[in-house]
């Protein structure tokens, strides 16, 4: 994590968009639009863990995908290290992919069951030409046992290894090229409970170690705050609130937020929370409501929320929320 004082941005996103045609529930019908990612800007500092948290289909992992351009945006700009790299061409950005990396959600899928692990970690190192020969199987097994794997799964099939075992083989793949930037969709919520921890963990010694700066996709609260040094709350494609973890945690700006804190166990009997339950359902990214977005399902909401969607503005120092009645939000606090 982020130690001392802030560093240069490292990736800066301004007004980025993403939309997908899905087909219509009848037939004949014109096909609609979806909005993953609506209007999203953020700032990434070196070093910096970045969580990014909301509840599923709320475009956290398109965003991802987005910065890395594994999908192109429709609107917006993502510079990475002073450079624009929206509109780069094919082959610089093959080059910059060095720099990029991204740990996969399904640390199943994500791996080709007809390569052993070394040709897996080592294809990068391939591909870029960072190393030939032999070199390639020493550098393999230098990050397998930076990762936790020992010198004989070498020449093992995924299918032979857990969980667990598979996104370590997946974060050495990542490790291989010496990325500067390593965008992690839900790397450990395909895991057990007990090896979720230690993936945590060792991501956060890697950090360290390589000077890594993560992009830490979640929506698992508690992950989100042992690992990072901000959050952004998403909530239909847009961030509804950014603010340093600590700072989040205790004092939300966002009723959102707030309701997600208040969703989080608490390992004790005695507490007795007074908090709102949230009502209804996630509106759809195809037709949300007027005004703010999450009005339909909110404790505060008035007249003006139904009418006009609030700015991303800055609250109190380093502490961003989108909400008309932010300085009331806490009425149902943990």
């Amino acid at each position: 994590m982020l130690a001392g004082a802030m560093m240069a941005d490292l990736l800066t996103v301004q007004n980025l968009r993403k939309a997908f045609k899905v087909s219509a529930n009848r037939p004949g019908a014109a096909k609609q639009l979806l909005k993953a990612v609506d209007g999203v800007s953020f700032e990434l500092k070196t070093g910096e863990t970045l969580g990014l948290v909301g509840e599923s289909g709320c475009g956290k992992s398109t965003i991802g995908k987005l910065l890395l351009r594994l999908i192109e945006p429709d609107e917006g700009v993502i510079c990475f290290d002073g450079q624009t790299i929206t509109g780069m061409p094919k082959r610089e950005m093959t080059a910059m992919r060095r720099e990029m990396q991204i740990i996969f959600q399904d640390p199943y899928s994500s791996l080709n069951p007809r390569m052993r692990v070394g040709d897996i970690i080592g294809e990068p190192l391939v591909v870029h030409g960072l190393a030939r020969g032999k070199e390639i199987r020493e550098q393999v097994l230098t990050l397998m046992k930076k990762v936790g794997l020992a010198p004989e799964h070498y020449d093992r099939y995924p299918h032979e290894f857990s969980g667990g075992q598979r996104q370590r083989i997946g974060i050495a793949r990542t490790l291989a090229v010496q990325p500067r930037l390593v965008v992690a969709d839900e790397p450990v919520s395909a895991l057990d409970l007990s090896i979720q921890a230690q993936i945590v963990n060792l991501l956060k010694d890697l950090q360290q170690e390589f000077g890594l700066t993560y992009l830490f996709i979640s929506h698992d609260l508690g992950v989100i705050e042992h690992i990072c040094d901000r959050v952004a709350v998403m909530y239909l494609g847009r961030i509804v609130e950014l603010a340093d973890v600590e700072q989040l945690y205790k004092q939300p700006r966002h009723p959102y937020t707030e309701a997600l804190l208040n969703s989080v166990p608490v390992p004790d009997p005695q507490h007795v929370r007074q908090h709102q339950i949230l009502s209804g359902e996630i509106p759809s990214p195809i037709n949300p409501p007027e005004g703010c977005h999450f009005h339909p399902r909110c404790p505060y909401a008035q007249e003006i929320c139904r009418q006009e969607y609030p700015k991303l503005t800055e609250q109190i120092e380093g502490h961003q929320a989108a909400c008309h009645f932010s300085d009331e939000v806490g009425r149902f606090k943990i």
